[in-house]
């Protein structure tokens, strides 16, 4: 009886140990996640900034100099502090492959040969669509933003811009462009999990159209044109979104079926 509690207490002992070991493993490799994505980015932002981030805010203003608009600092401290945001912006984007591979190599071990697969095509999918959604907007839909706020004070005021607002105002208005265009991946996975179905995106669909081109009517200038622009793309994504989901509605019945 007491060797029988003594290979009991010892097998416990070894899960204890093995379980620990594993936590320390896991904590040591996310260490080495964050540290290497902490100096990738530190090592981006200092090149950015001492060689390319003077280009970076010529090109940035270029659409508001272009049309005449004084651009200019108020503090002292601003137009430093703006090139810093402009740099660390550049940073991210420039170590965003170490940054995203590390964390690749750490959640990968965890995953099935098909979900790394799954997960590798979801993920390119996802970067370009967000690229496609600020190359949109910054060639498309931008200057005609521009334009439009231009003229909505054009005889009230004299524009002289904030080199840190306009900068501000710029990344606020590209970026969620880049989020919207996210929105098949983002669908895919709430039908993945059972959150949403297309019976459901197609009932919305009349709704959903009507909202985009409110949205494309404050957003753009007040001409048709301008707001077919913004609104066709946002609602052919809706689209393909709809028959994300179905198609991932129809293969998981389908591998129910089968089981």
């Amino acid at each position: 009886m007491g060797k029988r509690w003594a290979n009991v207490n010892r097998k416990k002992a070894e899960i204890t140990t093995g379980t620990a070991g594993t936590l320390m493993e896991h904590w040591l490799a996310l260490r080495r996640v964050i540290l290497i994505s902490v100096c990738a980015l530190a090592g981006a932002f200092f090149l950015v900034y001492m060689l390319a981030v003077d280009r970076l805010m010529i090109w940035i203003v270029q659409p508001i100099q272009q049309r005449g608009i004084e651009i200019i600092y108020s503090a002292l401290s601003e137009a430093l502090v703006t090139k810093f945001k402009v740099a660390l912006i550049a940073a991210f984007i420039a170590a965003g492959p170490v940054i995203l591979w590390e964390a690749w190599s750490f959640i990968k071990p965890a995953l099935y040969e098909g979900e790394k697969r799954k997960a590798k095509g979801l993920f390119m999918i996802a970067v370009l669509l967000f690229l496609a959604g600020v190359s949109f907007c910054y060639f498309a839909i931008y200057t005609l933003a521009i334009d439009f706020f231009l003229i909505q004070g054009e005889n009230l005021a004299t524009p002289m811009l904030s080199i840190d607002k306009y900068v501000s105002f710029m990344f606020g208005f590209i970026v969620p462009f880049g989020i919207a265009f996210l929105l098949p991946v983002a669908l895919y996975l709430t039908t993945k999990a059972g959150l949403t179905d297309y019976r459901m995106l197609a009932g919305k669909r009349k709704y959903v159209l009507l909202g985009i081109f409110v949205l494309a009517a404050i957003l753009t200038p007040p001409d048709v044109v301008s707001q077919v622009a913004l609104g066709v793309p946002l609602y052919l994504l809706y689209e393909i979104s709809i028959q994300v989901a179905r198609l991932t509605t129809h293969n998981h019945h389908s591998r129910l079926i089968e089981g």
